[in-house]
């Protein structure tokens, strides 16, 4: 199966490496792009980048997914499910629409009640 992988930091690295140690194929990776991290403000790249980079998987960090281009380069990579976990976009329904069987997020904590920036953490203060 074509799987599109769209994530950033390092528990969704940790599911991209599962898809590669399960031998799926990976058409292409949506993540954030790299920041200034640290005292030095060293630019680096996210977790899920390097993952991908490590496998020879195309990378891409599209500031929107909103962008014609932008879908058109996903249409493109022809994949047949996409996988989302903490991207931090929501994904359009023109984006939506392109994968034959469809979409799935993974979620770290019960939606709706722990979503946002800190779910885990709610989850266990609660």
């Amino acid at each position: 199966m074509r799987i599109l992988f769209m994530g950033t930091p390092d528990i969704a690295a940790h599911c991209l490496q599962a898809l590669y140690e399960a031998g799926h194929t990976l058409c292409g990776v949506f993540t954030r792009q790299d920041k200034p991290v640290g005292r030095k403000q060293v630019l680096t790249a996210p977790p899920v980048k390097q993952v991908a980079m490590a496998h020879g998987t195309p990378v891409f960090q599209p500031v929107t997914l909103r962008d014609e281009a932008i879908q058109a380069q996903i249409r493109a990579l022809e994949p047949e499910i996409i996988v989302v976990v903490a991207y931090g976009r929501i994904l359009p329904p023109e984006v939506l629409a392109i994968p034959p069987r469809g979409c799935i997020n993974l979620h770290v904590s019960l939606l709706p009640k722990y979503r946002g920036a800190a779910p885990v953490q709610w989850a266990v203060l609660n």
